[in-house]
């Protein structure tokens, strides 16, 4: 099969099977949104063919009529029950790609799931590349070619930006949005269902359209984890990408009506794009301001930024300010010579450190905008301005202080929608990202600092650091029980407890004895995994009837583990698990319940570096309690990132370990210990292993 996307994004001609002279019928709409097409264009109708009308009863007789053009994209417009035998009669007349909107397939029960089965099978006889089913279609304003169900697309205005979306809806509803925000459309499609072309596809065959200078990415579902990233990874080193994930809340079930597939871990995909340099969002608002940005200008690889902000209005740039300040982004006082530049060009009064409050702008607006943007601790500038006519020209002044790709700048235009409009025509014109407002802007200066901050990580990973895949050591077959996995992890260079394995009361007295109190008692058993549950830890044992104690309450014929109480400190959780979809992840959070209960976690793909997995704490919202809280130890952030790094890699050497965990990992003043630590394998677990994976 050919991975070329060129006959479904750029055919010489289009066919459309299931044309219909009804006003109301897919095929009808589909034919007038192909009318402005200026290539080769046929209809085909086998009940209902009318050849003096253009419309033919095949696609052979119709191919017999285009000049000579090939028709490369067949456009299907016919039951899902039809398609496989339409998609094949297609690829028989030289089509080499087609797109089906229709729905009807593994969405819709057994029925639905052999209509898919037989469209999978025809495109892997043929070769031919398929978009859909269950989407709206795509669209190309540079070639006027339409090929959606929504004639309205054929309007928007060409432009710099592709859309690919999961649904064929919000594909259309993100165009039409950038469109109202001053931006054009390079390509938009939608990949529904995506039995063939998935949006991996895509991404890859974007990564060399010249046109386009930023993606936006919608996900729903994720067939391939891996091949995502890595086309993920491969198009943001040329352009940016903006991802937005569906998946926040238990979206599951209507995902499945929608396009027949689960949706994703919504985590771990955002996590996955995050670490492959997409700069992920919350909701289509920031999607479209960050694309407003980053499609204009592009920051150098920088892992803290300087912001300045430039403000001719107080209260807005305050709010700009605190956006910033609350997203941790630098804004550095700006130094000595350019304070001295701007106060020869502002009034006393006004604040000039940054942000620079120039107060109602005058003639010297250009010359602060200039001197604040070329300050060395400025990376970005943000400005906000009304359009005032009598006071200023913000267009002009922005594009005489050179602002555009050599000096970044976001610009936010205050004022009545037509001045606004203008004005932000022609800043976008001149290259530079104009916002409706401050939020706007925030958002805008948010996307920008992040894809800064992971292009300067992906820098300092060149050569990548990251190990290959089989340089870890591998896990040990299982099970194993708490002595044996941390037994593992010792030759991971993980520290751990002194301990001792005991068989009999009068083994785990002698281990008393060795050790000293206070120590832990705990049964050992590879097959409980809960044992706190279960009652079988006891802490703080110091003599022997208290160790008599705790023996009893664990019970008769078992196994103990004696092991030396650590010393007091904070706890995390760390592991690295297998996920379905995107393969072994690591997953870094606070111990206790706070991972769980808020979410407080930070994930990353495996394999990983020690510098990425060493940033992971710094994702967390407690993070303030691993630096000293409350004169508590510090996390040493590169030793974090060796546990995690080497714990990573042992996962991906052992391709039949489903889970290693460490909870908790005690933060103490002399380190990081593991307190407890859980392997389980993907092979031969107990019946509480796989309620516990």
């Amino acid at each position: 099969m050919t991975t070329n996307l060129t006959p479904l994004f750029t055919p010489e001609g289009v066919v459309v099977i299931g044309a219909s002279r009804q006003s109301g019928k897919l095929g009808a709409a589909m034919a007038r949104s192909l009318a402005a097409f200026p290539g080769a264009r046929a209809l085909v109708n086998s009940r209902r063919p009318d050849p003096a009308d253009g419309v033919y009863a095949s696609v052979a007789d119709a191919a017999g009529h285009t000049g000579g053009r090939r028709l490369d994209l067949a456009v299907l417009c016919v039951p899902a029950a039809a398609c496989a035998d339409a998609l094949a009669e297609a690829a028989a007349a030289g089509c080499r790609a087609a797109l089906v909107c229709a729905g009807g397939f593994g969405e819709a029960g057994p029925e639905g799931e052999g209509h898919a089965k037989a469209l999978r099978r025809t495109v892997r006889e043929t070769g031919i590349r398929l978009l859909g089913p269950n989407t709206s279609g795509f669209f190309d304003p540079h070639l006027g070619l339409t090929a959606s169900f929504v004639p309205a697309a054929g309007q928007l205005p060409a432009g710099d930006i592709a859309v690919v979306a999961a649904s064929g809806g919000v594909n259309h509803a993100l165009a039409f949005d950038l469109a109202a925000a001053g931006n054009g459309i390079s390509l938009a499609a939608g990949i529904g269902a995506g039995l063939d072309v998935t949006a991996a596809d895509v991404l890859e065959h974007l990564a060399e359209d010249g046109r386009t200078t930023a993606v936006a990415l919608h996900l729903e579902t994720v067939p391939d984890g891996p091949r995502l990233v890595a086309a993920v990874r491969r198009l943001t080193t040329v352009k940016p990408v903006v991802a937005l994930v569906v998946g926040r809340t238990d979206v599951g079930d209507f995902a499945r009506s929608h396009t027949g597939a689960l949706a994703t871990s919504w985590r771990t995909a955002r996590a996955a794009l995050r670490q492959a340099g997409a700069v992920v969002v919350d909701d289509e608002r920031e999607l479209v301001d960050a694309l407003t940005a980053l499609s204009r200008i592009r920051l150098r690889p920088h892992p803290h930024p300087g912001l300045g902000i430039v403000t001719a209005q107080a209260g807005p740039g305050l709010l700009l300010a605190d956006r910033a300040g609350a997203d941790g982004i630098r804004m550095p006082e700006l130094t000595g010579p350019t304070r001295r530049t701007l106060g020869e060009l502002l009034p006393p009064l006004t604040y000039q450190r940054n942000p620079v409050d120039t107060g109602r702008p005058a003639e010297t607006f250009a010359r602060v905008l200039d001197a604040t943007a070329a300050d060395p601790e400025v990376d970005l500038l943000a400005v906000y301005a009304l359009a005032e006519p009598d006071s200023v020209d913000l267009a002009s002044a922005a594009q005489d202080a050179g602002l555009g790709a050599a000096s970044p700048a976001v610009v936010v235009v205050g004022g009545l929608p037509e001045d606004v409009a203008e004005q932000r025509a022609r800043l976008h014109k001149a290259g530079v990202p104009a916002l409706a407002g401050p939020a706007s802007a925030a958002g805008a200066v948010r996307a920008l600092v992040t894809d800064a901050r992971q292009r300067a990580l992906g820098e300092r990973e060149d050569p990548p650091s990251q190990p290959p895949p089989d340089s870890g050591v591998a896990v040990p077959p299982g099970p194993l029980d708490e002595h044996a996995a941390k037994t593992f992890l010792g030759t991971l260079g993980i520290p751990t407890p002194d301990r001792v394995p005991c068989g009999s009361r009068a083994e785990a007295h002698q281990a008393l004895r060795l050790l000293g109190g206070p120590v832990a008692v705990k049964v050992l058993d590879a097959a409980i995994l809960h044992k706190t549950e279960a009652g079988g830890v006891h802490l703080g044992v110091r003599t022997p009837d208290e160790l008599d104690a705790a023996l009893d309450a664990i019970g008769p014929g078992r196994r103990y583990l004696v092991e030396a109480m650590a010393p007091p400190g904070g706890d995390l959780v760390l592991g690295v698990r297998r996920d379905p979809v995107f393969g072994p992840v690591v997953l870094a959070g606070l111990g206790g319940t706070a991972a769980e209960v808020y979410a407080d976690v930070a994930l990353r793909l495996a394999p990983l570096s020690v510098p990425e997995a060493a940033a992971m704490p710094d994702e967390l919202a407690a993070r303030a309690l691993l630096d000293g809280w409350r004169g508590g130890p510090v996390l040493d952030r590169a030793a974090f990132g060796r546990v995690a790094a080497a714990l990573a890699a042992a996962l991906v050497a052992s391709p039949h370990t489903a889970e290693i965990e460490i909870n908790p990992l005690r933060l103490t003043a002399e380190g990081l210990t593991a307190l407890d630590a859980v392997i389980t394998h993907t092979a031969g677990r107990t019946a509480e292993e796989k309620d516990h994976a």
